[in-house]
């Protein structure tokens, strides 16, 4: 992952360097006491928060997932200084979240949550609540559950191959109505709109950047306001500074927003003004070309 100007310094959220410690490939890019290669490791709890500091009382900048891929490159004080394969995301979780070693995800979870059972059978206190796009390594199973490879059942319908993608990205996206505002969130127990939004594209086998700065400079191509006037198209991602939405159809959108406190529906329009009186227009609207590929 590079930056389009090499000259600026790299983003942190994404580059992992600190003025005491840097990731190996930064070498000559940044300025850090000591530079190391990082050892691979992955999270083995159901949803860990990932803060810019290493402290509980710090605000959440992302979760990382049960089952996801990390690089460390520093543990100390119980905290692990890490950075996520998925999407290049640099920061702390506790050092007890991870397990050691390269993880050979076969699966994954394609519902919104599924339990995670000590036996085979629904009866049974689950273990854990894992979420969609979960990572799961499977032993074998039969049409009503599956076996984890380190212990564990979860039913069969709610994982997919790991390969296999769902079709529609704004039906995941419209899966959420209802869930909790949670800045940096990524699950049906909070999720904010950015994380909506990289969570139903993932979903859909598309790469997504985790914060909505980074999905309005990456995603998809820019949909002219005289064209978007005559109404927009299904999965149109609409952006206001520090705010992102995806459009259901011409008219409504789905966003996960802090006036609802929930993800929710209503017209554009509609968000659009109450987004303004509070000092906000829309920036920019993306369409994915994927989408119609």
């Amino acid at each position: 992952m590079i930056d389009a100007d090499t000259s600026a310094p790299p983003d942190p959220r994404r580059y992992a360097y600190r003025q005491d410690i840097a990731s190996a490939d930064l070498r000559g890019r940044v300025e850090a006491d000591r530079f190391v290669e990082g050892w691979p490791a992955h999270v083995a709890r159901a949803a860990v928060p990932l803060r810019r500091e290493p402290e509980t009382s710090r605000g959440l900048e992302t979760e990382a997932l049960f089952g996801e891929s990390v690089t460390v490159f520093e543990e100390a004080m119980g905290w692990a200084w890490i950075q996520l394969k998925r999407d290049g995301y640099v920061g702390y979780v506790p050092s007890d979240a991870l397990a050691p070693g390269n993880f050979n995800a076969t699966h994954k979870v394609c519902a919104l949550g599924t339990f995670v059972y000590p036996v085979p059978d629904i009866k049974a206190p689950p273990l854990m609540l894992i979420a969609l796009n979960a990572e799961l390594a499977l032993r074998h199973g039969d049409d009503r559950f599956v076996e984890l490879d380190r212990g564990g059942f979860v039913f069969a319908r709610h994982v997919t191959p790991i390969d296999r993608y769902a079709r529609d990205f704004v039906e995941i996206a419209e899966r959420f109505v209802g869930a909790p505002y949670l800045w940096g969130g990524r699950t049906r127990v909070g999720v904010d709109c950015s994380g909506l939004v990289q969570t139903a594209l993932n979903a859909a086998g598309i790469a997504c950047p985790r914060d909505s700065d980074m999905q309005q400079a990456e995603l998809g191509i820019s949909v002219d306001r005289a064209d978007y006037e005559d109404g927009l198209a299904r999965g149109d991602l609409v952006f206001w500074r520090g705010h992102v939405g995806i459009m259901l159809d011409a008219v409504m959108m789905v966003h996960a927003n802090a006036h609802h406190m929930m993800v929710a529906v209503e017209t554009l329009p509609e968000a659009a003004a109450r987004i303004a009186r509070a000092g906000s227009e829309i920036v920019q609207i993306k369409r994915l070309p994927e989408l119609s590929a």
